[in-house]
């Protein structure tokens, strides 16, 4: 899923995942399955940091988790301690400086840290520290949280943690690691997911419990908002919080597109929530037609449900080309003109000819949607009628998603009949917000995207610079 921009540049591009072990042998290894196993929330770089004890040990780099990991390097993190990431840039920017876990040297004690999400506060944060004499070795918001917790005075160090927490506002998962302690916490509006798990008498914590499956674990339960769990080296667990109150406010696109099909989201599964949302949709958007088809992958599950619904035949009527290279993150306009026919193929003699229900997760520009429209139609389908298992996404996202500015999202600029006009589509439809909460049985999602009412502050010079085109 983001691993290509110029194929997916009518899509969200995920933010980043985080998996860490504690007390569990070779931890390094058990990280590197786990973030294989996330590869698709962050392609740009990833990296370990692990610890046995005495040592703490880093290595990172640009590139996916088996271009940057072998059997050899791994070797060299050692420990039955570790924390990794899967980075996917956002606030900050890309450069193997940005590329996390950091691994910061300080006199108080040696500590790893990395995270998923975003910092919306982060400038005054570094405006701050900056001031106060920190000096900054990335342009990531992640470093901002360490600081903060070095600048506190506070002796014990989760009240110094809590502290910090305190002062961010945002979305956040975050991973922290001493010589012998595992820290995990969660931001009081629970915008990431983030899971417990045990593996052979330890315990493994991940973005998704997807990667639970890969490494052997077993689910124990989810971070809950606003939590901090420390995990020693004995494996004794406490828990604790920094905030009074807490919300449920997790992000509905980890549902509808980040996610993997096989995860949980807090007790909720993600195939199971976009099979429902397909059948909502065709509930209240029904067309006549002859066939329904995806866009691969993740609108499949949707797909499933509008055909079970409506009754009307799911078919393979579009093919990814898995082996497009990652050659083309960064393309020439002429190049991303092309990008839909190298990474999806209609079947002709699956749309030739018939009335055709194409369904997607999401739609931002609107532009990967025209070109696949074409495409159908140049395979002879008779109609073409699309249908968006997700709400129209209005306004952009803070939270840790690479997303556009006003301008760029068409649907903030457009009517549903201007937009089906531009694609070019016989019918177009969305599932409504209502219909969307009632197929997820959940009745609190942030749906900041859909709605434009935000969790958390939105501050001035993040407005001001989305309103620039900056952001």
């Amino acid at each position: 899923m983001g691993d290509s921009y110029i194929l997916y540049d009518d899509k969200f591009n995920e933010e980043c995942g985080v998996f860490g072990a504690i007390n569990v042998s070779n931890a390094s290894e058990v990280i590197y399955y786990g973030l294989h196993a996330l590869q698709h929330r962050g392609q740009e770089g990833c990296g370990i940091v692990s610890s046995d004890l005495n040592e703490m040990y880093k290595l990172k780099g640009e590139g996916l988790v088996t271009e940057v990991f072998n059997e050899d390097n791994l070797s060299n993190l050692l420990g039955n301690m570790a924390i990794g990431h899967v980075r996917y840039s956002t606030n900050g920017g890309g450069g193997i400086e940005n590329v996390q876990p950091f691994l910061f040297k300080h006199h108080t004690g040696d500590f790893g840290l990395c995270h998923n999400g975003n910092i919306v506060n982060s400038n005054e944060l570094r405006r701050f520290l900056e001031i106060q004499g920190s000096i900054f070795q990335s342009t990531s918001d992640s470093e901002i949280f360490a600081h903060l917790i070095k600048k506190d005075n506070q002796t014990n160090r989760v009240e110094a943690i809590k502290q910090a927490l305190n002062r961010l506002e945002g979305a956040f998962a975050f991973l922290a690691m001493t010589r012998d302690k595992l820290y995990i916490m969660r931001d009081k509006n629970s915008l990431r997911p983030l899971s417990i798990g045990t593996l052979n008498g330890g315990y493994v914590v991940s973005s998704e419990t997807c990667a639970f499956e890969v490494v052997g674990a077993k689910f124990l339960r989810d971070v809950l908002p606003g939590e901090v769990i420390i995990i020693d080296e004995k494996s004794n667990i406490t828990s604790d919080f920094y905030a009074q109150k807490t919300y449920k406010n997790m992000c509905a696109m980890e549902y509808i597109y980040f996610s993997r099909p096989d995860s949980d989201i807090e007790g909720i599964n993600v195939h199971t929530s976009r099979k429902e949302t397909g059948r909502a949709l065709a509930r209240e958007n029904p067309v006549d037609a002859d066939i329904i088809i995806w866009v691969p992958d993740s609108s499949v599950s949707a797909a499933l449900g509008y055909s079970e619904e409506s009754k009307i035949p799911a078919e393979m009527g579009l093919i990814k080309n898995r082996y497009v290279g990652r050659t083309f993150i960064t393309p020439s306009q002429k190049m991303r003109e092309k990008g839909v026919k190298m990474k999806l193929s209609p079947v002709r003699s699956i749309v030739n000819g018939k009335r055709v229900i194409v369904v997607d997760d999401s739609m931002v520009r609107g532009t990967t949607a025209k070109k696949i429209i074409q495409l159908l139609r140049d395979a002879g389908a008779k109609e073409v009628h699309l249908r968006i298992a997700s709400p129209p996404i209005t306004h952009p996202c803070f939270y840790g998603v690479d997303t556009s500015t006003y301008d760029e999202l068409i649907m903030a600029r457009c009517s549903i009949n201007e937009v089906k006009e531009m694609i070019k589509a016989d019918s177009l439809a969305y599932i409504s917000v209502e219909g969307f909460l009632n197929a997820m049985g959940r009745s609190q999602l942030c749906l900041s995207c859909f709605t434009g009412n935000y969790p958390t502050y939105i501050y001035q010079d993040i407005q001001e610079a989305n309103k620039d085109g900056k952001f």
